[in-house]
C-alpha cells in the first residue's frame, strides 16, 4: 500500500513538473525580438521581502503584490536604457494593467524624489508607482547587478522570468507574454 501511495505521489509530481515545463517552453516560444532576452526559469525562484520605500514615504513589500502577475523593473534616474523603456513599461501597463496584472517600478540606488518625478514627468510617465531602494537593499537581496533589470513574479511572489538590459515592452511579443501569464498559461 505504501510503494502504491508513491507511485501515484511521484506520478502526480513529474506530471506537474511536465506541466510547467510545457507551460515554460509555450512562454519561450511567445518570445520575439527583444524579449529573446528575457529568461525563464525552469521552476519558480523565492524572492525577498526586503522593505523598500513608496513615493507616499511609507513601505512596501513585493509580497503586497500577492494573487497578480508582476513585472518588476529596476532602474535609476541616471539610467539611458530605462529612460528608453519605462514609456514602453507604462504603455503595458496601461494595455495590460488591473486586478491580475501590474507593472511595478522600484528606483535603485541614489535617486532623489525630485529628479525622479521630473524623470517620469520629461518621459511621460504618469501611470507607474515611484517607489525607491536608497541603500539597494531589495536589489541586492534579489541579485541586481546592472541596470535595467526587470523581473516577472507569478502570482504568489515567486521570480518566473529575468531579463537584463531594456527591452521594448510594448511589443507584440511582450504583450503576448503578459496575456498568455494572465491567462492561466
Amino acid at each position: 500500500m505504501r510503494l502504491l501511495r508513491q507511485i501515484v505521489l511521484y506520478t502526480a509530481l513529474a506530471l506537474g513538473a511536465n506541466t510547467a515545463l510545457a507551460d515554460v517552453a509555450a512562454l519561450e516560444a511567445l518570445r520575439d525580438g527583444d524579449m529573446k532576452k528575457l529568461n525563464f526559469h525552469s521552476t519558480p525562484q523565492p524572492v525577498s521581502d526586503t522593505p523598500f520605500a513608496t513615493w507616499e514615504g511609507g513601505e512596501g513589500r513585493l509580497s503586497d503584490y500577492a494573487g497578480k502577475h508582476i513585472v518588476l523593473n529596476f532602474w535609476a534616474t541616471w539610467c539611458a536604457p530605462c529612460r528608453k523603456e519605462m514609456p514602453q513599461l507604462s504603455q503595458l501597463q496601461a494595455e495590460l494593467g488591473g486586478d491580475s496584472f501590474e507593472v511595478v517600478t522600484i528606483a535603485t540606488g541614489r535617486n532623489p524624489p525630485q529628479a525622479m518625478q521630473r524623470f517620469f514627468e520629461e518621459i511621460g510617465v504618469d501611470n507607474l508607482p515611484l517607489h525607491m531602494d536608497p541603500k539597494q537593499a531589495l536589489a541586492r537581496e534579489m541579485a541586481v547587478m546592472g541596470l535595467p533589470i526587470t523581473v516577472i513574479l507569478n502570482p504568489e511572489g515567486q521570480e518566473i522570468a529575468r531579463m537584463r538590459g531594456d527591452a521594448d515592452w510594448s511589443s507584440d511579443s511582450a504583450k503576448a507574454i503578459v496575456s498568455a501569464l494572465i491567462a492561466g498559461m
